[in-house]
């Protein structure tokens, strides 16, 4: 089984993630912000990955620590899980439309940390989340994963389904990249014998 479960304690945060590559969409958040919670979900439902969370953060000043470190850890988790790669399909990409909005996510299992975020929210929080946290999600996510992440937010008019269909593609890609290919078994799926 390809899982793992990682422990993060700072002095702003104590966050502690278990992840099962091989799930079935089931997920538990508990990171005192509903908003990312339900962004969270759409990963574990849509990439088909069981993620538990448990996040206590200094969000009395604000949500910045708790988000960037939960993206941390969240890719230290990734990057166990998913072990040495052989044998996996590596890239993934995904579109996903909600109502106006449409988004797409494109990754690559490269060994190297890269973030190319392209997103103009049309407001700047969603309820009370600042959207500019998503982008230092991502970025803590890509520095532990050590996967190449392209997310474009192609359309939207609506704050909520632009974040939506981010999180939901991205759950997406995640799903295809990870994919065993059987013609590639113990294979590093590049053209040079490593990543």
């Amino acid at each position: 089984m390809r899982s793992a479960k990682v422990t993060r304690n700072t002095l702003e945060t104590q966050i502690s993630v278990e992840l099962n590559l091989d799930g079935t969409g089931q997920s538990s958040f508990e990171t005192g912000l509903p908003f990312l919670d339900h962004m969270l979900d759409q990963i574990a439902r849509h990439g088909l990955l069981d993620i538990t969370v448990v996040a206590r953060g200094d969000l009395h000043i604000d949500a910045h620590h708790t988000v960037e470190d939960l993206g941390i850890t969240l890719g230290q988790a990734f990057s166990r899980a998913v072990g040495d790669k052989k044998g996996l399909t590596r890239y993934g990409h995904a579109y996903v439309p909600l109502d106006e909005a449409l988004s797409r996510v494109v990754l690559d299992l490269s060994g190297r940390p890269g973030l190319v975020f392209n997103c103009e929210f049309v407001r700047g929080t969603i309820g009370e989340f600042d959207v500019d946290l998503f982008h230092e999600f991502f970025q803590g996510f890509v520095n532990h994963a050590l996967v190449t992440l392209h997310i474009d937010n192609l359309t939207g008019a609506n704050a909520h389904h632009q974040a939506e269909t981010i999180f939901k593609a991205f759950g997406r890609a995640l799903r295809m990249a990870i994919e065993v290919d059987p013609r590639m078994a113990g294979m590093m799926p590049s053209t040079k014998g490593c990543l």
